[in-house]
This record gives C-alpha cells, structure tokens and sequence, in this order.
C-alpha cells in the first residue's frame, strides 16, 4: 500500500532520558506513545546525534566555558552541552523501551565536530545535509509527523526546516519532551513552530 506520510523519530537517545547525561525532564514517558504511533505508520525513519568525542558544542572542550554558555562555532551561535551522544557509546543508543524494530532508516547528526546539527535535515549553519530530505523526497513523502527530544531544540528545529521544504508538518505534542533551559522556552518553541505553518497536534 502506497503511503506518502512518514513518522520522524528525534534523538530517542539514553543521554537524553532519565540519568543520561543531558536528561530531558519525563523524557521516557513519550515511549509507548512512539511505540503506539509505530504501528499507524509504514514508513518511520529515526535521527540520532551522533557526536565525535572532541565535539565543539561540548563545554568541556573548551577553556573556562560552563555548560549553558554560549559561544560562536564560525558564525553561529552555541550552547555549550554536556558531552552527550558520543558516537559508540551507551549513551548514543536508542532507549531500550523504543521499538527499534519498526524503523526503517536511521540518520546521523552532529558528526562535524566544528558545527553542531539540531535538525533532523541539516546541521546548525545549513550547508550540510543529512540526508533526510532527499531520503523523503524520493519516497514523495508530503505528511511528516515528528515526535521525540527535546521539543525546544531539535524537534523544533526539525519541523521549522522541514516546513520551508515544503512538507506538510505535524508534530505530536504528547510524544515529545523539552530541555527548558530557560522557563518558558518549550512554549515559546511550540508558538515558533506555529507561527511557521507546523501543526501541533
């Protein structure tokens, strides 16, 4: 049965759940939502971070900077993170609890240590892509329904790119999560993404 709507899985990470090291608040509730959003769904593709040890976006990389600082990685600004998804580590793995089984493709973000990627399509200064699109592209996808971590950073910058590509975008409030540095920030990501077109369902 042809389909043209894919669910996009973001950074279902171990880092990112309870007592990794860049824990998302409630992070593992969102999973048997995710599990139960797998099965109306063919195609489900899932991102990863995927960061090189020496990773630039990383406070301890670098001098006197504390997490939450922010820098500049060439001409775009930074948040300073703990080390998180480091590539091969136990860390970078999906969380247990998600059914892994039921994704079909998976791409890798964050892997230039000199830039750091939010979205899902490419990383922070846009002159790289992951892949996603074209991926998505020749399968004519024209509905992405994006769930996962965190909602005010990488879901949010997900959807906001794949919006100006032109796809339909629908994000499932329940099934994602924020970091919320700041108060206030999931709800202004949220307004964000409204204000772009994507729809918060």
């Amino acid at each position: 049965m042809a389909t043209n709507k894919a669910l996009l899985i973001i950074d279902v990470q171990n880092d990112f759940c309870e007592n990794g090291n860049l824990a998302v608040a409630k992070a593992s509730e969102i999973i048997p939502i995710i599990n139960k959003l797998m099965l109306e769904h063919e195609i489900i593709i899932a991102t990863k971070d995927w960061h090189p040890i020496d990773h630039q976006s990383f406070a301890a990389n670098h001098t006197k900077k504390n997490i939450g600082d922010k820098i500049f990685l060439g001409n775009t600004e930074q948040v300073l993170w703990p080390q998180h998804c480091v590539q091969n580590t136990l860390g970078s793995e999906f969380h247990p609890k998600l059914n892994t089984t039921k994704i079909n493709k998976i791409f890798y973000k964050g892997e230039n240590k000199e830039i750091d990627s939010y979205s899902g399509f490419y990383d922070n200064d846009h002159k790289n892509s992951t892949g996603l699109y074209e991926h998505l592209d020749q399968l004519n996808i024209q509905d992405l329904y994006i769930v996962g971590l965190a909602t005010d950073y990488c879901v949010k910058y997900s959807a906001l790119d794949a919006k100006k590509l032109g796809f339909n975008v629908f994000v499932i409030k329940d099934a994602c999560r924020g970091v919320e540095i700041n108060k206030g920030d999931i709800e202004k990501a949220v307004a964000e993404m409204q204000d772009a077109g994507v729809v918060i369902i």
